[in-house]
Protein backbone atom coordinates (compact mmCIF):
# COMPACT_ATOMS: atom_id res chain seq x y z
CA UNK A 1 0.00 0.00 0.00
CA UNK A 2 2.78 2.68 0.67
CA UNK A 3 4.47 2.07 -2.74
CA UNK A 4 0.88 3.10 -4.44
CA UNK A 5 2.20 6.49 -5.27
CA UNK A 6 5.57 5.59 -6.54
CA UNK A 7 4.80 3.03 -9.09
CA UNK A 8 2.09 5.22 -10.21
CA UNK A 9 4.69 8.21 -11.10
CA UNK A 10 6.89 5.14 -11.94
CA UNK A 11 4.08 3.34 -14.47
CA UNK A 12 3.16 6.84 -16.04
CA UNK A 13 7.05 7.06 -16.78
CA UNK A 14 8.86 4.51 -17.61
CA UNK A 15 7.54 3.02 -21.30
CA UNK A 16 7.92 6.98 -22.87
CA UNK A 17 11.68 6.39 -20.61
CA UNK A 18 12.71 3.77 -22.60
CA UNK A 19 11.14 4.65 -25.58
CA UNK A 20 13.24 7.74 -25.67
CA UNK A 21 16.58 5.85 -26.54
CA UNK A 22 14.79 4.61 -30.24
CA UNK A 23 17.08 5.82 -32.59
CA UNK A 24 14.40 7.10 -34.63
CA UNK A 25 12.86 9.34 -31.78
CA UNK A 26 16.32 10.16 -30.11
CA UNK A 27 14.79 11.82 -26.98
CA UNK A 28 17.28 10.65 -24.73
CA UNK A 29 19.39 14.07 -26.31
CA UNK A 30 16.70 16.16 -24.72
CA UNK A 31 16.54 15.05 -21.11
CA UNK A 32 18.79 18.20 -19.90
CA UNK A 33 16.74 20.58 -21.64
CA UNK A 34 13.24 18.83 -20.63
CA UNK A 35 14.80 18.75 -16.80
CA UNK A 36 14.98 22.85 -17.57
CA UNK A 37 11.77 23.32 -18.69
CA UNK A 38 9.81 21.23 -16.54
CA UNK A 39 11.84 22.68 -13.47
CA UNK A 40 10.60 26.30 -14.95
CA UNK A 41 7.13 25.59 -14.98
CA UNK A 42 6.91 22.95 -11.82
CA UNK A 43 8.29 26.01 -9.45
CA UNK A 44 4.99 27.66 -9.43
CA UNK A 45 2.94 24.31 -9.33
CA UNK A 46 5.12 23.36 -6.33
CA UNK A 47 4.55 26.39 -4.70
CA UNK A 48 0.69 26.51 -5.02
CA UNK A 49 0.49 22.31 -4.14
CA UNK A 50 2.40 23.79 -0.77
CA UNK A 51 -0.02 26.46 -0.21
CA UNK A 52 -3.23 24.33 -1.13
CA UNK A 53 -1.90 21.36 1.46
CA UNK A 54 -1.43 24.11 4.21
CA UNK A 55 -4.88 25.59 4.02
CA UNK A 56 -6.05 22.17 3.72
CA UNK A 57 -7.77 22.68 0.42
CA UNK A 58 -6.40 18.94 -0.41
CA UNK A 59 -4.51 16.32 1.44
CA UNK A 60 -2.90 13.66 1.09
CA UNK A 61 -3.24 9.67 2.73
CA UNK A 62 0.64 8.97 3.94
CA UNK A 63 -0.95 5.79 3.20
CA UNK A 64 -0.47 5.39 -0.06
CA UNK A 65 3.26 6.89 0.00
CA UNK A 66 6.88 5.86 1.23
CA UNK A 67 6.16 8.41 4.30
CA UNK A 68 9.01 11.23 2.85
CA UNK A 69 8.04 14.49 2.85
CA UNK A 70 9.65 18.09 1.62
CA UNK A 71 7.92 21.14 2.54
CA UNK A 72 4.40 19.13 3.76
CA UNK A 73 4.35 17.37 0.23
CA UNK A 74 5.10 13.90 -0.29
CA UNK A 75 8.05 12.88 -2.42
CA UNK A 76 5.62 11.03 -4.49
CA UNK A 77 4.55 14.11 -5.27
CA UNK A 78 7.26 16.43 -6.20
CA UNK A 79 7.86 13.32 -8.84
CA UNK A 80 4.70 13.82 -10.36
CA UNK A 81 5.60 17.40 -11.48
CA UNK A 82 8.51 15.78 -13.48
CA UNK A 83 6.76 11.75 -14.54
CA UNK A 84 3.28 13.12 -15.98
CA UNK A 85 5.02 16.60 -17.87
CA UNK A 86 7.53 13.74 -19.13
CA UNK A 87 5.17 11.21 -20.35
CA UNK A 88 3.06 14.09 -21.81
CA UNK A 89 5.57 16.13 -23.23
CA UNK A 90 7.79 13.17 -25.09
CA UNK A 91 4.42 12.57 -26.61
CA UNK A 92 4.12 15.35 -28.40
CA UNK A 93 7.31 15.31 -29.30
CA UNK A 94 6.93 12.23 -31.01
CA UNK A 95 3.08 13.23 -32.70
CA UNK A 96 4.66 15.98 -33.88
CA UNK A 97 7.79 14.55 -34.80
CA UNK A 98 5.81 11.56 -36.98
CA UNK A 99 2.73 13.27 -38.05
CA UNK A 100 1.52 16.55 -39.48
CA UNK A 101 -1.01 18.03 -36.91
CA UNK A 102 -1.16 21.83 -38.20
CA UNK A 103 -4.42 21.39 -39.11
CA UNK A 104 -5.93 21.08 -35.71
CA UNK A 105 -4.17 24.88 -35.46
CA UNK A 106 -7.13 25.93 -37.74
CA UNK A 107 -9.24 26.29 -34.06
CA UNK A 108 -6.97 27.99 -31.88
CA UNK A 109 -8.88 30.98 -31.51
CA UNK A 110 -12.18 29.07 -31.42
CA UNK A 111 -10.05 27.46 -28.27
CA UNK A 112 -9.08 30.47 -26.55
CA UNK A 113 -11.79 32.66 -26.98
CA UNK A 114 -14.59 29.33 -25.65
CA UNK A 115 -12.26 28.84 -23.06
CA UNK A 116 -12.00 32.42 -22.38
CA UNK A 117 -15.50 32.91 -21.76
CA UNK A 118 -16.02 29.48 -20.15
CA UNK A 119 -13.28 30.49 -18.08
CA UNK A 120 -14.37 33.72 -16.67
CA UNK A 121 -17.95 32.95 -16.32
CA UNK A 122 -17.06 30.31 -13.93
CA UNK A 123 -14.86 32.31 -12.14
CA UNK A 124 -17.02 35.07 -11.73
CA UNK A 125 -19.85 32.64 -10.49
CA UNK A 126 -16.98 30.82 -7.89
CA UNK A 127 -14.56 33.10 -6.94
CA UNK A 128 -15.45 31.92 -3.00
CA UNK A 129 -13.88 28.69 -4.15
CA UNK A 130 -9.91 28.65 -4.02
CA UNK A 131 -9.36 25.63 -5.91
CA UNK A 132 -11.79 26.71 -9.03
CA UNK A 133 -10.99 30.42 -8.97
CA UNK A 134 -7.18 29.64 -8.95
CA UNK A 135 -7.32 26.80 -12.05
CA UNK A 136 -9.39 29.74 -13.84
CA UNK A 137 -7.05 32.20 -13.23
CA UNK A 138 -3.83 30.53 -14.20
CA UNK A 139 -5.43 28.73 -17.24
CA UNK A 140 -6.76 32.21 -18.19
CA UNK A 141 -3.62 33.73 -17.96
CA UNK A 142 -1.83 30.76 -20.11
CA UNK A 143 -4.13 30.50 -22.63
CA UNK A 144 -4.48 34.50 -23.31
CA UNK A 145 0.09 34.85 -22.76
CA UNK A 146 0.28 31.97 -25.22
CA UNK A 147 -2.14 33.26 -28.27
CA UNK A 148 -2.27 37.28 -27.62
CA UNK A 149 1.67 37.95 -26.82
CA UNK A 150 3.28 34.97 -27.45
CA UNK A 151 1.60 34.65 -30.47
CA UNK A 152 1.99 30.52 -30.55
CA UNK A 153 0.43 28.64 -33.06
CA UNK A 154 -0.05 25.61 -31.97
CA UNK A 155 -2.38 25.89 -29.26
CA UNK A 156 -4.75 23.81 -31.52
CA UNK A 157 -2.19 20.84 -31.21
CA UNK A 158 -1.40 21.33 -28.25
CA UNK A 159 -5.23 20.85 -27.32
CA UNK A 160 -5.75 17.47 -29.22
CA UNK A 161 -2.94 16.05 -27.98
CA UNK A 162 -4.15 16.70 -24.39
CA UNK A 163 -7.15 14.98 -25.53
CA UNK A 164 -5.02 12.04 -26.81
CA UNK A 165 -3.91 12.06 -23.06
CA UNK A 166 -7.14 11.68 -21.74
CA UNK A 167 -7.09 7.86 -21.18
CA UNK A 168 -4.18 8.36 -19.54
CA UNK A 169 -4.73 11.24 -17.30
CA UNK A 170 -8.33 9.04 -16.70
CA UNK A 171 -5.97 6.39 -15.08
CA UNK A 172 -3.25 7.89 -13.29
CA UNK A 173 -6.04 10.74 -11.84
CA UNK A 174 -8.72 8.50 -11.01
CA UNK A 175 -6.19 6.25 -9.18
CA UNK A 176 -5.28 8.80 -7.47
CA UNK A 177 -8.65 10.40 -6.37
CA UNK A 178 -10.07 7.19 -5.31
CA UNK A 179 -10.62 4.74 -8.14
CA UNK A 180 -9.72 1.13 -7.85
CA UNK A 181 -8.41 1.36 -4.76
CA UNK A 182 -10.32 1.85 -1.11
CA UNK A 183 -9.87 5.39 -0.59
CA UNK A 184 -7.93 8.33 -2.79
CA UNK A 185 -4.46 9.03 -2.22
CA UNK A 186 -5.29 13.15 -2.40
CA UNK A 187 -8.75 13.97 -0.70
CA UNK A 188 -10.54 17.58 -1.20
CA UNK A 189 -11.92 19.76 0.76
CA UNK A 190 -15.71 20.01 -1.04
CA UNK A 191 -15.96 23.53 -0.12
CA UNK A 192 -13.09 24.94 -1.98
CA UNK A 193 -13.99 23.07 -5.66
CA UNK A 194 -17.24 23.05 -8.05
CA UNK A 195 -17.85 19.54 -6.92
CA UNK A 196 -18.49 18.23 -10.02
CA UNK A 197 -16.64 14.80 -10.82
CA UNK A 198 -15.65 13.46 -13.90
CA UNK A 199 -15.53 9.33 -12.35
CA UNK A 200 -13.91 10.28 -9.14
CA UNK A 201 -11.60 13.16 -10.83
CA UNK A 202 -12.58 16.98 -9.58
CA UNK A 203 -13.01 18.72 -13.40
CA UNK A 204 -10.84 21.20 -12.34
CA UNK A 205 -7.80 18.79 -12.40
CA UNK A 206 -8.16 18.92 -15.88
CA UNK A 207 -8.22 21.88 -16.43
CA UNK A 208 -5.54 22.56 -14.41
CA UNK A 209 -3.38 19.85 -16.31
CA UNK A 210 -4.27 21.33 -19.10
CA UNK A 211 -2.92 24.80 -18.33
CA UNK A 212 0.25 23.10 -16.53
CA UNK A 213 0.88 21.19 -20.23
CA UNK A 214 0.44 23.79 -22.31
CA UNK A 215 3.46 25.68 -20.77
CA UNK A 216 5.99 22.29 -20.51
CA UNK A 217 5.31 22.63 -24.23
CA UNK A 218 6.06 26.18 -24.51
CA UNK A 219 8.90 25.87 -22.38
CA UNK A 220 10.01 22.93 -23.76
CA UNK A 221 9.87 24.05 -27.13
CA UNK A 222 11.71 27.79 -25.98
CA UNK A 223 14.57 25.95 -24.41
CA UNK A 224 14.90 23.10 -27.38
CA UNK A 225 14.23 26.17 -30.46
CA UNK A 226 12.12 22.94 -31.39
CA UNK A 227 10.03 25.34 -33.25
CA UNK A 228 9.11 24.02 -36.50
Amino acid sequence: MSYTYILINFFTVIICFVASFDRRIQFNKLFGKFLLSSTIVAIPFIIWDIWFTARGVWWFDLNYTLGFKIAGLPVEEWLFFYCIPFSCVFTYYCLEKFFNMNVANALNNLIVFTSAIVLSVVGLLYYDRIYTLLTVIVTLFTLCYLHFIAKKEWIGKASFVYLVLMPGFFAVNGILTGSLIPSPVVNYNPEEFLGIRMTTIPVEDAVYGYSQFLLNIYFFKKITKNEK
